[in-house]
């Protein structure tokens, strides 16, 4: 529907509930030698106990993420962290809705807009999850499941610059599955429209929708080659030498 020539390549690393210092000391060590491309926001998602010390060590053109945060400044809830928090120990953005949270932890698509609009408000950066389980796709619902996911997301952010939206479809995540280049194209095109549509032609052009599920360095040059994807968020691979590789698939 639209170049991407113009729209930042961007690759995000959801390293889940993995590592130890020892570990990201040698993420920090792959991704210092790099050499990682110039023309590709990077950004890691570490567990929260490693959200400070993942930042001190990292060089400083890569960003860090939290991989979760709550819809208010403070309070009684226990386990939860507040983007407050994320910006106190350097992290500039936050993965939220990803599918692991809908699924394994039963949170909305209401819950994760209210926690998007909290979030950018607070002057944290935001990439909001959507995508399909392979029931749902297996019965063409993939625009029907994106749609109730997006809607809820376009009912509360008002500014879309500081957005990153991650397509991952759940039955590609860990499974070693992956979409194809054409199916992860068609799906991105199919949200650039949505976008188009319900909110305006302007923030379907500028906003960046990048593919999660399954990436890996084999396949990564021939996904980032589609026009309407934007970058990766990537899990697995993005704890091993192969996450430079992802980086610098538009080379």
């Amino acid at each position: 529907m639209s170049s991407s020539n113009n729209r930042k390549f961007f690759v995000g690393g959801n390293w889940k509930m993995n590592g130890d210092k020892k570990s990201i000391d040698g993420i920090v060590d792959f991704l210092k030698k790099g050499p990682l491309d110039p023309n590709t926001d990077v950004v890691v998602a570490p567990p929260t106990a490693y959200l400070e010390y993942a930042r001190g060590k990292l060089p400083s053109s890569v960003h860090v993420a939290a991989q979760n945060c709550y819809k208010v400044k403070e309070g009684a809830f226990t386990g939860e962290i507040s983007p407050g928090m994320v910006k106190d120990v350097g992290g500039t953005w936050v993965i939220l809705g990803h599918s692991e949270r809908r699924h394994v932890f039963g949170e909305s698509s209401q819950l994760v807009a209210e926690k998007t609009c909290y979030a950018l408000e607070c002057g944290v950066n935001v990439i909001p999850c959507v995508g399909e389980k392979l029931d749902e796709r297996e019965a063409n619902k993939t625009m029907e499941v994106i749609d109730e996911q997006m809607k809820a997301l376009a009912g509360k952010i008002k500014d879309w610059s500081n957005v990153v939206i991650a397509y991952e479809p759940v039955w590609a995540i860990g499974t070693g599955k992956t979409a194809t280049p054409d199916q992860a194209q068609e799906t991105h095109d199919q949200i650039r429209k949505w976008l188009a549509k319900a909110v305006s032609a302007d923030v379907a052009a500028k906003t960046r929708i990048i593919y999660g599920g399954s990436v890996k360095g084999s396949n990564c040059k021939e996904l980032a080659a589609k026009p309407d994807v934007d970058g990766f968020l990537v899990g697995g691979a993005s704890l091993k030498p192969e996450f430079v590789e992802i980086i610098n698939a538009r080379q």
